[in-house]
């Protein structure tokens, strides 16, 4: 049994996969860590604890007191230069945040083709994969909710907006809600004009990808928790 688990910025993500499928996926908020601790009432002592963190230091000795029991089996992942098929070539191939580095190595994992991965989550980052797995770069924007919360923050006027997504929206709400997808689907679809005449894949993954999905005017496979199957790919690896 393999035991992978996601800290991102605002929620940990978790999985535990029998060799075979997942047997379960969840989530929570880090003022919630303690519910990790069920993971060791629920399910036997895995071969691995697979841990991407990019919530800091502190989140990461949180989660570490929760699974105590398992940490003889736990590995804290790393963005590396190559692993799993994927060659990372970031100026500084460590400074690459892990959670991109494991959702670049679960989108090879799950398909040979070109990709653009994208994470959309408090930050949306959009990665461009070509079809030998190198991973040529890529953009990080603010999540739809930090492009809201920046309106409603630094202009004197403009709401938190709670619209709907319109062609010619034609009320504020509508048109920050509007504009802030269509400013996300951009960037999604220049990145893919990029990869050029190929055969590509976009793998959407994160909390905000629900929310794109619909307007994106190129192929997209969604995938629940992109990150933790790149953990599973790791620690099959190990």
């Amino acid at each position: 049994m393999i035991v992978c688990l996601d800290s991102g910025n605002s929620r940990i993500k978790w999985g535990v996969h029998d060799g075979v499928k997942w047997q379960a996926q969840g989530a929570l908020a880090h003022d919630d860590v303690g519910q990790l601790g069920q993971l060791l009432a629920d399910w036997p002592q895995p071969e691995r604890v697979m841990l991407a963190n990019v919530a800091g230091a502190e989140a990461g000795e949180r989660i570490r007191a929760q699974l105590a029991a398992w940490l003889p089996c736990l590995q804290e992942v790393r963005a590396e230069p190559a692993r799993a098929g994927v060659r990372n070539h970031y100026r500084n191939p460590g400074q690459l945040g892990v959670d991109r580095w494991c959702a670049l190595i679960g989108a090879r994992s799950l398909s040979p083709s070109a990709a653009i991965v994208v994470m959309a989550g408090t930050a949306t980052t959009i990665d461009a994969l070509d079809a030998d797995g190198h991973f040529l770069g890529g953009m990080i924007l603010p999540g739809g909710d930090l492009m809201r919360r920046s309106l409603a923050v630094d202009t004197a006027g403009l709401p938190f907006a709670d619209g709907c997504h319109d062609a010619f929206p034609r009320c504020t709400d509508d048109a920050i809600v509007t504009g802030v997808i269509e400013a996300q689907v951009g960037a999604i679809e220049r990145a893919w004009q990029r990869l050029g005449n190929v055969d590509k894949v976009c793998f959407l993954s994160g909390g905000n990808a629900a929310s794109l999905a619909p307007h994106l005017n190129i192929r997209w496979r969604s995938v629940a928790n992109l990150p933790l199957e790149g953990l599973l790919r790791l620690a099959r690896e190990a």
